[in-house]
């Protein structure tokens, strides 16, 4: 099983940044795409995601404002957030996915907590 742990969440005015992280911990071996989330209309939607070869893919609403990186030897996933907007204020969920040990099983999902971004107008 694996953990995820967020910080960095907080408050802040507008046009300000955070940077959150998250690092996994447990059995990690093998961890692939890790990202953040956070909830839209009831659904939690993607903000960003990032491959374990870097590949990345944002919501159209963060392009160029938000940036996620990664640092595999650690498998912790960062996101910088600049110029944060009040629309921005969500709690913020970590995402990392697992390939399964056999090519008959599915692959694990896991989900931090959350992290509480408040941005304040």
């Amino acid at each position: 099983q694996v953990q995820l742990a967020e910080s960095g969440g907080g408050l802040v005015q507008a046009g300000g940044s955070l940077r959150l992280s998250c690092a996994a911990s447990g059995r990690t071996f093998g961890i692939d795409t890790m990202g953040w989330y956070r909830q839209v209309s009831g659904k939690r939607e993607l903000v960003a995601t990032i491959s374990r070869h870097g590949i990345t893919d944002y919501a159209d609403s963060v392009k160029g404002r938000f940036t996620i990186s990664r640092d595999n030897a650690k498998v912790t996933v960062y996101l910088e957030m600049n110029r944060l907007k009040p629309v921005d204020t969500d709690v913020y969920y970590c995402y990392a996915e697992q390939p399964p040990p056999t090519v008959e099983a599915y692959k694990t999902e896991y989900w931090g907590q959350g992290t509480q971004v408040t941005v304040s107008s």
